[in-house]
């Protein structure tokens, strides 16, 4: 058996983001203590040299597992076409549309979010915070230094997108909030000087702020594996997956997007992870706790699939 593992990592035009490459670490980690060979196929923007998809021979491989981020586009139901004679999984995804040719032709779907049960932690919280996670319960200083995570696109939610209206109604309280605002970016670039180029340089930049004020899945979920709370603001209508992730964290600080020009909610949520009361909650769910477990039984389910279609 060889599985070829893909992501959004995989495609040319696609982003890396350290969420991703802390996912796939744990593909690849489960996959290893299994005994199962595997390989990853990369963007040749971000990893030169390395196998591109598009070199990948699908009579060399058994089955296709693609890691992380949303099940949309033509980009990914191109994979069923090309990979036909292969057995494909999806693990730690969101879904979109259950019934989207990038969703149905997949013959397992391990979903994070949107699938037929709750919400599952992100797969980069099965990875160990490399080092300790601070122990202070609360914040050090009269100013604190905060990351602000924030996104854009994710077309995939069509009219739902309330991503503009969000920022800029988050932006605008952050303006006048006395803190040291910090822009952090968790998409990765090898060429841009100004990015982090490693999931550990990200988790070095991660580790200096007291706080974080974020809009994207990865900046709450990568935050809280580092014991800093976070503030999150959905910029999606009805909930998307940061209200899921946070459901699956069990995390308060989350506010949909209709309420993301409501300063006296973001003051009140602020005041609560600077407290020690959110450092404290911050910092246990980066042991842990209950809920992680289900990212574990995420892994052994993608294990037992491929051993048993062998």
């Amino acid at each position: 058996m060889t599985v070829l593992l893909t992501g959004w990592f995989s495609f040319g035009d696609g982003e890396v983001t350290a969420g991703d490459l802390l996912a796939l670490a744990a593909v690849e980690r489960a996959l290893d203590q299994a005994a199962i060979d595997h390989q990853a196929a990369w963007s040749p923007g971000f990893r030169p040299g390395a196998l591109r998809l598009e070199d990948a021979v699908p009579g060399d491989y058994t089955h296709l597992v693609f890691v992380c981020g949303p099940l949309h586009g033509p980009l990914i139901a191109d994979l069923h076409t090309r990979f036909a004679g292969l057995r494909r999984i999806a693990v730690g995804v969101t879904v979109i549309d259950p019934g989207a040719p990038a969703c149905t032709g997949f013959d397992r779907v391990l979903a994070r979010d949107g699938g037929l049960g709750p919400p599952v932690r992100d797969l980069s919280a099965a990875v160990p915070w490399p080092g300790p996670v601070p122990e202070r319960a609360v914040v050090a200083g009269p100013v604190a230094v905060t990351g602000v995570i924030l996104t854009g696109g994710q077309g995939e939610y069509g009219g739902r997108r309330r991503h503009e209206s969000v920022t800029a109604a988050l932006t605008g309280w952050l303006a006048g909030l006395d803190c040291a605002p910090v822009t952090m970016e968790t998409r990765l670039d090898i060429w841009n000087w100004g990015l982090c180029s490693t999931a550990a340089a990200f988790e070095c930049l991660l580790s200096r702020m007291d706080v974080v004020v974020t809009t994207r899945l990865h900046g709450l979920a990568l935050a809280l594996r580092a014991g800093i709370p976070a503030l999150a603001v959905d910029p999606v209508d009805g909930g998307g997956k940061v209200t899921a992730q946070a459901s699956a964290w069990d995390w308060p600080a989350v506010l949909p997007a209709e309420q993301a020009a409501d300063h006296d909610r973001l003051d009140a949520l602020w005041r609560w992870c600077r407290s020690p009361a959110g450092r404290a909650a911050a910092v246990a769910k980066s042991d842990g706790g209950p809920g992680s477990e289900r990212t574990g039984e995420m892994l052994a389910g993608l294990v037992a699939d491929l051993r048993l279609s062998r």
